[in-house]
């Protein structure tokens, strides 16, 4: 057995699961191939390097990505710590100075003397993993040959690219005054039904989707506004990738005023119940998590700015208070399917040797790339230290493994990502992935929240 932990990718999720291990004593090796050869997106040499926004989110415990901040917080993060040492004004969001926070970042690893820095692209995972813990943190970006590399590792036809996603929101904050359940057909009253039996029925059907009908009025305007939203600047890369497969809700409005009632909007199937007759188009909503706390806008595949997101798709009737606990995205964004490949501590199931960690894996986010570099460390850390303990093969071994509650947001998201789903997408933060809070439910959303942050707090068992 090596007598260190190789961690593939200096970015956020590598450098915080390298500092974790070495905190422990633990030798490691980093591999970063910055600055050898760069990704499309990156430019910097410096680890952790920020891309896009250079905003972490909220730091309010009432919002999940705040709270997973304050759990990493409680956990030693060294990510988290820099990145609050490093922020700049932002209101009630942590946002972080770039280049400060990749610079002070880069100066910790490398200064570790417990880890040593390779800078060279990895060209066989399979052999490092022979007789050493792996930790794969390659980020959204991988390499085309690490990639295959991966591909063959999981015995994946193919690794996925996530070039478009629709919104999520929330179900509490739908409006069922306007929404009905039902699937297409089946909501459609029979000639031979009387108004009270198609009621009835509509009771009994199988409900799997959320349904908002429109009228002519209020399609219209949505159309309108959504050709006129403000829409996100891709890379030249991601435009060749992303619209050869795919295509945006917002393009497809342009193609004219009734494209969407004879595609993703067509009502063919339905009666509104609030008038036993069929809309004039209807938006579907289809349930993204088992405790049906979550749905997506189906066909609502986008490049609109978030802001533009939440003004626009508000405009839907029952969506006007909506909750969008994720907004549609349009990149690149290569990742593993984990829902069937990864457990809760993110280790590979078909190797114990590997683990992973990061956008590789499904989560999406700043904040949860380190969530799960963290979880993913901490575990490998427990692996190293039992193998050499017993000096036996590792396959022998029972491992006591690291795994957090799933009423905290670290092993929510762990929970999300290692739960087999046919749909599997990534997923960030968001308090639609704990499980309810038991007893009467409580309506008012703070409220609510807090009281899911006060749990969590109560079962973030793991301390420093």
């Amino acid at each position: 057995m090596k007598d260190y932990i190789t961690v593939v990718g200096g970015g956020l999720a590598g450098c915080e699961a390298a500092y974790q291990i070495a905190k422990r004593g633990i030798k490691v090796k980093l591999y970063e191939m910055k600055p050898t050869k760069f990704s499309p997106a990156h430019s910097s040499e410096n680890f952790a390097e920020i891309v896009c926004s250079n905003s972490f989110k909220s730091n309010l415990l009432t919002n999940a990505c705040g709270l997973l901040k304050e759990e990493l917080r409680r956990l030693d993060s060294l990510l988290i710590k820099i990145a609050d040492e490093t922020s700049v004004p932002a209101g009630q969001a942590l946002a972080v100075d770039r280049d400060l926070f990749s610079e002070k970042v880069t100066n910790e690893i490398k200064n570790n003397p417990l880890i040593e820095v390779i800078h060279e692209e990895v060209t066989n995972i399979s052999k490092m993993a022979e007789d050493g813990i792996v930790i794969i943190a390659t980020g959204p970006l991988t390499s085309e040959s690490l990639a295959m590399q991966i591909q063959e590792l999981t015995g994946e036809d193919k690794l996925y690219f996530y070039d478009a996603a629709a919104p999520i929101i929330s179900k509490d904050s739908i409006n069922f005054d306007i929404a009905f359940y039902g699937d297409r057909y089946s909501q459609e009253k029979k000639k031979d039904e009387t108004e009270e039996e198609w009621r009835k029925r509509q009771n009994l059907e199988q409900k799997d989707y959320i349904n908002l009908p429109m009228n002519k009025e209020e399609y219209e305007k949505f159309c309108n506004e959504l050709i006129n939203a403000e829409v996100v600047t891709l890379h030249e890369f991601e435009k060749r990738e992303i619209f050869e497969g795919c295509m945006p809700i917002e393009i497809m409005a342009k193609r004219g005023i009734d494209t969407l009632r004879f595609g993703p909007l067509k009502p063919v199937g339905f009666d509104d119940p609030r008038t036993a007759k069929r809309p004039y188009a209807v938006v579907q909503l289809r349930q993204d998590d088992k405790q049906a706390q979550l749905y997506n806008i189906v066909g609502f595949q986008t490049n609109l700015k978030f802001g533009e997101q939440k003004r626009v798709f508000s405009l839907i009737p029952g969506l006007e208070n909506a909750e969008f606990v994720k907004y549609g995205v349009m990149h690149r964004n290569t990742y593993i399917n984990s829902s069937i490949l990864l457990d809760e501590t993110y280790n590979l199931k078909k190797n114990k040797n590997i683990y992973f960690a990061g956008q590789i894996t499904g989560v999406e986010g700043y904040v949860e790339s380190i969530s799960s570099g963290m979880v993913a460390a901490l575990n490998a850390v427990n692996q190293f230290k039992i193998i050499n303990k017993l000096q036996v093969e590792n396959a022998d071994i029972d491992l006591e493994k690291v795994i957090f509650s799933e009423f905290t947001i670290i092993g929510a998201l762990a929970k999300y990502i290692s739960t087999p789903n046919s749909k599997f997408q990534p997923m960030n933060a968001n308090f639609g992935i704990l499980p309810e809070l038991e007893g009467k439910k409580i309506k008012d959303k703070k409220e609510r929240y807090e009281k899911l942050a006060k749990r969590s707090g109560g079962n973030l068992i793991y301390e420093v």
